[in-house]
């Protein structure tokens, strides 16, 4: 089950409000929302559920144990940070990376070492990193330890955030955990970031996703130099329409039932370095290994490349198994590194619009090298935007889906500046200087939303295409 499915929309989330509702303390709220949470993520597999509730046992286990040592003044405490680092990296290793590495072992040494390909647990690339913060937070002393394990539970499966994010850390949520209360301002925030969400996703990112499969699937070379283009033009708005449009559910469903979850994206194609890309983009991880391997690593103060390096290593290789991710990683760290060596100076001093184009080529390239997970594809698509290949500069087919999507590619566009934000903080401003204004603004933006809300509802009915692309991470 996804947030953009018409079961989720109007059965799933309905009864899940009505019975935490009429529910009247928190301790029974939390279990209905475990109860549903448990049961959104069994939807595809069940089985998967008992690996998560795995999970959750041996980092609560893990909390008690650092905080019963460290109370002790005791240096077992470590123990607990390597056994949750042991299992959880372990299990994600064994079901993610396990047939990649046999495959790269095979091909290095020439043996035909048998290699097992695992079913993903959807979400386990998230879950893994909250618990392992969690641990680590504890024996920091950044968090209390919690010693209901339903509640840690509750933490690990809350379904607004499970399958694909935002990292969430336990120091975010700790307090609300255990007391919520129901604000009609929230509840109101939360829908209308819930439904703006579901438009990004329905309506922009499924709408350019679809393009960007028909003209950047091919068996040895795109049509033309204008499919390669459009093609990852189109691939770099889904991405970012699919998964803000997630974060931007996640946190309006957070916000329905109390819980207050830090945002994830920030406008990030307004940046005009690297550097400030990724301070806007999925900003979840961008912190998680900031504060969790660059900064314990020396950070700044020492051996600052290869620590740079190594986080960006990291960060293609957790995105998935294989090559391309990588050098998508090495490619942003390497642009990292050079801004903060000497590109940094140079962008600073000429005119920002220079800084923007530099990074939206960064970004186009680096989109170029997540999507093909074949080498090969990948090599043949960047000549193709070159022209090489012998291939024509233009086609029929790309022309006639970019004038059928003009007026969508003209909306992601616009609302990849910060054109709602803006117009939000208009709106608000205007409580304090006219009712009759601000209401007539209110009613005019709850038109908009349901309208949304109307033509994601019909293009539900309609598209079978509706993946979203972080469930694969």
């Amino acid at each position: 089950m996804v947030f953009s499915d018409l079961l989720f929309i109007y059965m799933f989330l309905p009864l899940c409000l009505v019975l935490y509702y009429i529910l009247p303390n928190t301790t029974y709220r939390n279990g209905v929302l475990i109860i549903f949470s448990l049961a959104f993520y069994s939807f595809g597999e069940p089985v998967w559920v008992l690996l998560l509730i795995g999970s959750a046992l041996v980092d609560y286990l893990n909390g008690l144990f650092i905080d019963k040592c460290k109370k002790r003044r005791s240096r077992a405490a470590v123990l607990g940070v390597i056994m949750s680092l042991v299992v959880n990296l372990g299990v994600l290793i064994l079901f993610k990376y396990s047939g990649f590495i046999m495959e790269n072992i095979n091909a290095l040494t020439g043996l035909s070492l048998p290699v097992k390909h695992f079913t993903l647990p959807i979400g386990i690339s998230f879950y893994t990193f909250q618990t392992i913060s969690y641990t680590v937070d504890v024996y920091c002393g950044r968090a209390r330890v919690q010693r209901s394990f339903l509640d840690f539970l509750l933490y690990v499966s809350l379904f607004f955030q499970l399958v694909a994010g935002p990292i969430v850390r336990y120091t975010t949520v700790a307090s609300e955990i255990s007391r919520r209360r129901f604000s009609v301002f929230d509840m109101s925030r939360g829908i209308e970031r819930f439904i703006f969400g579901l438009g990004k996703k329905v309506i922009i990112a499924n709408s350019l996703g679809s393009i960007a499969d028909e003209l950047l699937t091919f068996e040895t070379a795109p049509v033309s130099a204008a499919a390669a283009w459009a093609g990852i033009l189109m691939f770099s708005f889904q991405i970012y329409y699919d998964f803000s449009g997630y974060s931007d559910m996640a946190i309006g469903l957070g916000l329905m039932f109390g819980f207050h979850f830090d945002e994830n994206f920030n406008y990030p194609y307004i940046s005009k370095s690297a550097s400030e890309f990724w301070r806007r983009w999925h900003i979840s991880l961008g912190s998680f290994f900031r504060d969790y391997v660059y900064i314990p690593m020396g950070g700044n103060r020492s051996h600052q490349i290869l620590n740079i390096a190594v986080v960006w290593f990291l960060t293609g290789f957790w995105h998935g198994a294989s090559w391309n991710y990588i050098f998508w990683g090495l490619f942003w760290g390497f642009l990292v590194a050079i801004e903060k060596l000497f590109l940094r100076k140079v962008l600073d001093k000429i005119p920002s619009v220079f800084g923007h184009l530099y990074l939206l080529a960064a970004a186009v390239s680096g989109w170029l090298l997540f999507y093909f997970e074949d080498l090969e594809k990948l090599k043949q698509c960047f000549f193709g935007m070159f022209g090489r290949n012998g291939i024509p500069l233009s086609d029929e087919i790309t022309v006639s889906l970019l004038k059928g999507s003009c007026f969508v590619i003209i909306a992601a566009a616009v609302f990849s500046c910060p054109i709602y934000k803006l117009l939000s903080e208009k709106t608000e401003a205007l409580a304090s200087k006219s009712a009759l204004a601000y209401t007539a603004a209110k009613i005019a933006e709850n038109i908009i939303l349901l309208g949304i809300l109307a033509a994601s509802s019909i293009l539900l009915v309609k598209q079978s295409y509706n993946p979203f692309l972080y469930f694969r991470y």
